[in-house]
């Protein structure tokens, strides 16, 4: 049984990231992020055209955490309130203890292990929290740093690719 009655959203640390929750104030970071070309490049998205776009993603991201079907946080550097990038779980099964994760990460602050720090933050807080025993992560085959940051992460490589889009492969995390 999974626990999703946290009263107010959940803000966690590490030793140097803060994660939060989204705010409308956060428009230019995540259309900056939303609109990256080298960050689109392996994502089946439209990229961010305007900054309305940013805040239609923000207010459907918050309305998502209300409804209780996903979580996604803010990644900041502690002490800065700019976003460097985002993560999220979501497609939650509560027959199978499991969800899917999701981050993304700005150009320039890849490479610093700041995802991987998040990630098992994130991880770490789904175990305790909210009850999750399994993670899966879907990228594609020629991401090569997330494919990277999962194996770092202790996810496995599947047999099976993703059903839709025979580019994703599929990660999964048993704890």
């Amino acid at each position: 049984m999974l626990n999703m009655t946290f009263t107010s959203f959940p803000v966690l640390t590490t030793e140097r990231l803060t994660l939060r929750q989204l705010s409308e104030s956060d428009k230019q970071d995540i259309f900056a992020l939303r609109s990256d070309i080298h960050i689109n490049k392996y994502l089946d998205r439209q990229p961010s055209k305007s900054l309305e776009d940013a805040t239609n993603f923000i207010n459907k991201v918050n309305d998502n955490i209300k409804n209780r079907t996903s979580l996604y946080w803010a990644i900041t550097i502690t002490g800065n309130k700019n976003i460097v990038g985002t993560i999220c779980l979501f497609d939650f099964s509560a027959e199978d203890d499991k969800c899917e994760i999701g981050y993304e990460l700005l150009t320039n602050y890849q490479g610093r292990g700041i995802m991987k720090e998040a990630a098992e933050k994130i991880i770490g807080y789904a175990v305790k929290t909210i009850g999750l025993k399994i993670f899966e992560a879907f990228t594609h085959k020629d991401n090569q740093s997330s494919t990277r940051l999962l194996n770092k992460l202790g996810f496995k490589k599947s047999a099976n690719h993703d059903q839709t889009n025979k580019d994703l492969f599929v990660f999964r995390l048993a704890v």
